[in-house]
């Protein structure tokens, strides 16, 4: 078997454990005092068979249920608040923790030269831990915070992730890690406002825009977005969008089945990003050592379709292609990615 049929059987072998795991769990509960743990794979050769650039995302997360008003959980929300104009309490307000576990894989197009093509997109890894505080209000409007912490660099294991998984499906290995962007401590301060405007709603079916505001700052990433989502489907009020990798269109991890009118729930979706980079690791290079390096687009746009399918607390399945536009000087032409997403309540 070639590698892009050992690639495309192993796609089909993720969506197919996916299914089987969402069927598993039969749960259909309607109150959502439970946790939620989602696992999402973004890739550009789930869908298509591409190996380069943003090559590989994974990130697992875990959402708390809401935050009681008398916890002590609500301070670092109040302390927030009473630095800058976010997390302002009130009536119709819900928080929530989420913790997040993530890895972010970048190579050149061409995995073959040693050493790689000094023009094309440098080596590199992201590995992260964070943790996310999401308020919603009055239904309508989420604020997130969130503050990721890792290494960028050998210490990523970028190098390990992608060249064993291409051992395992019989694939040539990307020969240019050794010229990978080095060791250095990563951080990146993420803030996004996003509103749920309904817009019609008619036999079950309803549809609403989800526009969102953002910016991040780090020395792994440092840009602003402004964005928005299009959606139809049953049961729009659960989330805000799904959740995706940063840099990205984002729904974040938040969801919330108490307003659900029924277990079931889906929608479609299309939507666009645009972002103004500031900095960006993977194509900038080390922040104060010697690395690879190419020049920048400042200005980014992602857009993305997809489809969503929920049971109440139970279980969710995300999937979906984005476009995203040339990212540096010299890039041939866009690249395009595909995500799969599974949540599990417990």
């Amino acid at each position: 078997m070639d590698s892009s049929s050992s690639k495309r059987v192993h796609r089909v072998a993720i969506l197919m454990a996916l299914v089987i795991a969402v069927l598993a769990n039969p749960r259909t509960a309607r109150a959502d005092n439970a946790e939620r743990i989602t696992v999402l794979e973004e890739n550009d050769s789930i869908y298509f068979n591409s190996d380069k650039h943003y090559t590989q995302g994974i990130r697992a997360s875990n959402l708390g249920p809401a935050v009681p008003s008398a916890s002590g959980w609500n301070a670092p929300f109040n302390w927030i608040a009473d630095l800058a104009p976010i997390f302002q309490d009130g009536t119709g307000t819900e928080r929530r923790y989420a913790i997040v576990l993530g890895q972010s894989i970048f190579t050149p197009k061409n995995l073959t030269l040693r050493p790689p093509d000094a023009t094309d997109r440098p080596y590199g890894g992201w590995l992260y831990i964070g943790t996310s505080l999401l308020q919603e209000r009055n239904l309508n409007t989420l604020e997130n915070l969130e503050l990721d912490l890792g290494v960028v660099g050998p210490g990523a294991l970028g190098k390990q992730a992608q060249n064993d998984f291409h051992q395992f499906i019989g694939d040539a290995e990307a020969r240019g890690w050794s010229h990978q962007i080095q060791n250095e401590p990563g951080i990146a301060l993420s803030y996004e406002r996003l509103w749920r405007l309904p817009l019609f709603h008619l036999g079950g079916i309803g549809s609403d825009v989800v526009p969102q505001i953002g910016a991040t700052v780090g020395n792994v990433f440092t840009y602003g977005e402004i964005g928005a989502i299009f959606r139809v489907g049953h049961n729009l009020q659960a989330d805000y969008g799904p959740v995706r990798i940063r840099p990205a269109l984002s729904g974040t991890d938040y969801f919330d089945a108490s307003h659900l009118e029924r277990n079931l729930g889906y929608y479609w979706y299309v939507g666009a990003e645009g972002r103004a980079v500031g900095r960006n690791i993977f194509l900038d290079g080390n922040s104060f050592r010697q690395s690879p390096n190419v020049q920048k687009r400042i200005l980014v746009a992602d857009c993305v379709t997809g489809v969503t399918v929920f049971g109440g607390t139970a279980w969710r399945l995300d999937f979906s292609m984005a476009r995203r536009t040339r990212e540096f000087i010299g890039q041939n032409a866009s690249d395009v990615l595909g995500t799969a997403a599974l949540s599990i309540g417990f």
